[in-house]
Formats: C-alpha cells, structure tokens, sequence
C-alpha cells in the first residue's frame, strides 16, 4: 500500500514515491512523434500504468527532458485528471515571454488543460534567482499562468549550494522545492529546515542515480547495507525524515519500481533498523581513513571560484571518501569526469595540474591543507576518465 505524505502548502496528498520522467522517453531531443519508436512509447505507457496501480500518481517531466512530455501526452488524456498530480519543469530564460512560450509548449505537448506543478528548472545561482523573481521576469509569468488556471502551484528544482537554495526559499515565493539530499550527500539539510519553515513541499531528485548509482551497488556497499539494498536503505534513510515528502523514481520499465516497494512495510519501523546500517557505513569511513579525516575533512575547504583553476575541492575529496570506502568507483568517476562540463548544474572543475598550482592560500581553513594538494592529485589519477557530458547534452 502506497504511502503519503502533505505536500507543504499545496496540500496536496503527495505518494512517497514520484514517477519521474527523465528516463523512459526516447530521446533528450525533440522529435516528432512518428520517429518514436512503437516499443519504446509502450514501455513509457506501462510504466504509467504500472505507476498508477501502485498509487503512484505523481508524474514528473519537464520541458528539458526531450520527447518526454510529448510522450506522456499520447496517454495523460486518457487517464482520469482529477486522480493524477502532473509536475512540469521549465528552465528560466533572460526573456520571459521565451520562458512563458516553452511553457505553452510543455502544456501543448502534455495536451492537458493544467499542470498541478510549474517548477522553474535550474535555480542554481543566485544570480539565476534574482534575474527570475524580478519584477515582470519568469516568476511573474508562472503567477500570470497560475491566475490563467494553467498552473496550481509554482516551485522550483535546483542543483545548486546550499546557500543559494535556502536565499531562493527564504523568497517565499515558492511553493515547493526539488532538490538533491541523500545518505551519501547530506549537505542540503539546512535547506530542507528552511522548507518546513516555509511550509513548502520537498521533492527529493534522483536518490537512487545522483544518490550513488544504487540499481548497481558495488559488493563492499551491498554488505554494508545488510540486510536491505542499498536503494531500500536510502530510501528508508531519506524517509525517515517526516520534511521530506517525495522521492523520485526514474523508471524506464516497469519493474524498475520493484525493489523501491520494499521500503514501504519498513517505513513504521525504521527507527530499529537504520541506526546499525547508518553506524556501519560510518565506522566504515573512519577504518578506511582515521578518526580525524572522518569528522573533519570537509572543514574550511573553498569552493570552486575560490580556488585556482576553479578545481572544485569539495566535491572531489567526497567523490575519493566515497570510492575508496564504499569502493564506489563507478559513480565517482561518473561524477568527478563531468566536472568542466556541467556549468552551473555541476560547477567546477577537475584537479587536473593541480601539481603545478600553490594552493596554501585557499586552504588556510583547512585543518588538512598539508596533505589535500597531494590527495587532489591522486584523486585525480584514480578518476580520470572519458569526459562526460549532462545527459540533456549528450
């Protein structure tokens, strides 16, 4: 039985599970609908279907997603509207009336009246947030649509800092928000406290996939994990939370829903089985790394744009922690390779040369600022990689 869960402000009665649509559609293009594929469009339609039979009726999409709207279009009218909760996302544009027209084609490809959910996609600047909440910008378009009965509710997705995330909430101008938080990336806390302040819905993005590639665990994490996956741990992790509302699920097939099931029957008992699972993971940090880096390796460190060459600190001595303890090579080096490729959705850049750069001044907070120049360098032999590009680029 499908849980759920209020949605903030909207109160709207959110499942604890969101079919996400980043997945299933069959390119990240436009395309005209008879250069879809026939299997692929069915597999899109039993995963709806399937969704729905589980009480999963939250779809999520967004204009960015390629053929998926228009895809989701060819069987959502079909379907009874009052039982389902359809998100949209549109990026924000300099121009709003070009923001406003990407919206008309989301709805038209949708071919539905409404979207119960309008996100502005990729609020992951403050520089993006102001140039959207300005006087006549995107926002005022989303509200203009909202009084026109196109849109119900009005948030926004990010994948940007954490500062940057609560500024855009403490707005109060949203009535949701679609961010990343996960066991292995805690960092946006602050931001989901900052959403319950505001009574705004939270949708958590990507926790199996962006939360470490956890439909492939590696063996090291799968025993740690015992005796659940590592998909159902999360998931009861991020859960457990009573501010967190929703998690994503990007299926491309129907069984993909299969192992996140499990959860549910876990949800009222999570108290007695997290805590050892949360306690093995940790100690697992502090065999493979000492006491001290477990607890403070992240302490002081700058961001990218404080940093020569822009090579973003943080990020990778969390993508080295992560490989080397939960031997999560695979993720991170799916991770570390995008860095120089993903502009504001995955800033800064790789420790490549790092050899070459002093760094003593950007570190002079770190308690490890001694050690970090020669673990950037290692990290970055252990990493490197092909290059890789955001999926809505490649």
């Amino acid at each position: 039985m499908m849980y759920y869960r209020r949605f903030g402000r909207t109160e709207l009665p959110m499942p604890v599970f969101s079919c996400g649509g980043m997945r299933y559609q069959h390119q990240w293009q436009d395309a005209p609908f008879d250069q879809i594929p026939e299997a692929n469009q069915k597999q899109l339609e039993a995963c709806i279907y399937r969704s729905l039979e589980l009480g999963i009726n939250h779809i999520e999409t967004a204009r960015g997603y390629g053929t998926s709207e228009m895809q989701l279009g060819k069987i959502l009218p079909k379907l009874p509207r009052e039982r389902l909760i359809i998100q949209t996302k549109v990026c924000p544009n300099p121009d709003p009336l070009k923001f406003k027209q990407d919206f008309e084609q989301s709805l038209a490809y949708l071919q539905l009246d409404h979207v119960d959910l309008l996100g502005i996609h990729g609020i992951n600047t403050c520089e993006i947030l102001e140039d959207t909440i300005k006087p006549g910008g995107c926002l005022a378009v989303a509200k203009e649509l909202q009084t026109q009965g196109k849109v119900r509710f009005i948030g926004f997705s990010t994948h940007g800092p954490t500062d940057a995330i609560i500024q855009a909430i403490e707005t109060n101008e949203f009535d949701y928000v679609n961010l990343h938080w996960y066991y292995i990336n805690q960092n946006n806390w602050p931001a989901i406290e900052a959403a319950t302040r505001h009574d705004m819905g939270v949708f958590i993005i990507s926790p199996s996939d962006k939360g470490g590639q956890l439909y492939n665990p590696p063996e090291k994490l799968v025993q740690l994990c015992s005796p659940l996956s590592p998909m159902v741990f999360n998931n009861l992790f991020c859960l457990s939370h009573p501010q967190v509302h929703t998690l994503s699920i990007g299926a491309s097939k129907p069984t993909d829903f299969d192992e996140h099931l499990k959860t549910l029957p876990l949800l009222d008992r999570w108290d007695e089985i997290l805590p050892s699972i949360v306690q093995r993971l940790e100690q697992e940090l502090i065999n493979c790394f000492g006491e001290a880096w477990a607890k403070t390796w992240h302490i002081g460190l700058p961001r990218q744009e404080q940093t020569p060459n822009n090579i973003n600190i943080p990020v990778i001595l969390w993508l080295r922690n992560l490989a080397i303890t939960y031997d999560m090579i695979d993720y991170a080096k799916m991770r570390y390779n995008l860095l120089g490729n993903g502009g504001h959705w995955f800033p800064g850049k790789t420790a490549e040369g790092v050899e070459q750069l002093d760094l003593s001044h950007c570190l002079v907070n770190s308690p490890h600022a001694d050690q970090i120049p020669d673990l950037l360098a290692e990290t970055h032999q252990l990493l490197k990689a092909e290059t890789v590009l955001r999926l809505s680029k490649s």
